[in-house]
């Protein structure tokens, strides 16, 4: 079963990001989308915990988010697929389970 995990707080604030990581099956797709965006920026923590499991998960980010946050593609960590909400949309039926890390 194939489980998509929204993750919407900056790891700055919460714990949401290490405990998705922790419980997310292999092949699970991991997506940021709000304030978690802020995960995929090259060095920080977030983006250490991302590449922890970056062999195992499909990790993705919401590009509008990112841009109302005025974070380029140039800042993110490799390895991340940035998606539109078309795609987000699609995501959310191709997977089996949507769980939200609040």
């Amino acid at each position: 079963m194939v489980t998509l995990h929204t993750v919407n707080k900056t790891p700055f604030e919460r714990g949401s990001l290490a405990s998705c990581l922790k419980y997310a099956a292999c092949g699970a797709v991991v997506l940021l989308i709000e304030d978690g965006v802020y995960a995929a920026v090259t060095g920080s923590e977030g983006a250490k915990l991302l590449a922890t499991r970056a062999h195992e998960i499909r990790i993705c980010v919401l590009g509008p988010d990112l841009e109302a946050r005025g974070i380029g593609a140039a800042r993110l960590m490799a390895g991340l697929e940035i998606v539109d909400y078309e795609q987000f949309v699609v995501l959310a039926t191709q997977c089996e389970r949507v769980q939200s890390w609040l």
